[in-house]
């Protein structure tokens, strides 16, 4: 055991190699019409995957898609989008047609993923007042649509487990502030509504009633609190990834407890991970102020994942050491991954 450190060393990468390495950010919102995140990603060796997603606090989804269309066009190497649909209409006449034609165009026009959001089961609801979550009849021939388009599905379904627990008992400083801010979205002031486990329950008997459809789990799949849980989703849905994007902290969480359980659980699973940060550029934000934190987040999360650095996690309030994971491991996680996953393919 002594030798271990040094084994491992040497098969690691170093904050050094940072820059140089191959790497993909599969879950970021360019939101700006404005090439600052473009650079940003240039100088730190990242292809960016925008995605588009029907949120009220994001400008309008058609702006969102014009912005994606130009800045695809101008660097198609680096920049890569997933389209998004809107739920206005749904149950009318022509809406589940008239929303796979706009799908599958822009698919033809370069769109990777579609993104389905949370209001799939938090906000929107049917001709019958009830919510309308994941697996409703209604979405199906969408669904459909979306399995044969052959790109993957990038589902939001359910929040942070911290989602239903009181402001103080919640595991990060980050839910913290934003369920504070967002109390619409923070479910313990919403006991009427599904709670955590219905989530969890109706996303993933949506999966098993759609075996070959191709399902990226946004956010760690909402199980971004529990590696073993999140590993027995993987196991039991052999077609699913799962980005990283805004949960970082809670696996941060998991490793001050127990380092070598989360570390087993990336080498494990290291097929099925996708790097993702949910960085979102506002557009009435300071560009150059953006690319300088997006820079911080890219080397926080690298110091993490592929070095045994140690470093202070505020939104923990911890000191966190790396996970070292092989060099194998974080080319995939990094970059293989995201190759694969979007590669567009039929049914």
């Amino acid at each position: 055991m002594a030798n271990a450190p040094e084994a491992r060393a040497s098969d690691t990468y170093a904050m050094a190699d940072f820059a140089s390495v191959r790497k993909f950010d599969a879950h970021v919102h360019a939101n700006a019409d404005s090439p600052a995140f473009l650079e940003q990603a240039r100088a730190d060796g990242f292809e960016l995957l925008s995605i588009n997603v029907d949120y009220p606090a994001f400008p309008p989804v058609v702006e969102q898609h014009a912005i994606a269309l130009k800045q695809a066009a101008a660097d198609p190497v680096h920049f890569h989008w997933a389209t998004t649909f809107s739920m206005q209409g749904f149950e009318g006449a022509g809406w589940a047609a008239a929303t796979g034609d706009l799908l599958a165009a822009d698919v033809a026009r370069g769109a990777l993923a579609v993104k389905i959001w949370k209001n799939v089961g938090m906000v929107e609801k049917d001709a019958d007042g009830q919510l309308v979550m994941l697996d409703h009849p209604g979405l199906e021939p969408v669904i459909a649509r979306i399995q044969a388009l052959g790109v993957p599905l990038i589902g939001h379904q359910g929040e942070p487990h911290n989602c239903w627990l009181p402001l103080a008992q919640m595991s990060t400083d980050n839910d913290r502030e934003y369920f504070g801010n967002h109390p619409e979205y923070h479910m313990y002031l919403h006991p009427d509504q599904p709670g955590y486990e219905d989530h969890m329950r109706v996303r993933d008997g949506f999966l098993a009633a759609h075996p070959r459809l191709r399902f990226v789990g946004a956010h760690m799949a909402s199980l971004e609190w529990d590696v073993d849980r999140l590993a027995a989703f993987l196991d039991r849905f052999p077609e699913a990834t799962v980005d990283l994007a805004a949960r970082m902290a809670q696996v941060q969480a998991q490793a001050v407890r127990e380092p070598d359980k989360v570390r087993d659980f990336f080498i494990t699973y290291q097929n099925r991970l996708l790097y993702g940060t949910d960085l979102t550029q506002d557009p009435a934000g300071d560009p150059e102020a953006f690319k300088r934190a997006a820079h911080a987040v890219w080397q926080s999360d690298w110091k993490f994942l592929a070095t045994g650095e140690v470093q202070r996690i505020e939104t923990i309030r911890a000191d966190v050491a790396g996970l070292a994971l092989p060099r194998t491991a974080i080319d995939r996680i990094y970059y293989g991954n995201a190759a694969r996953v979007f590669a567009p393919r039929e049914d």
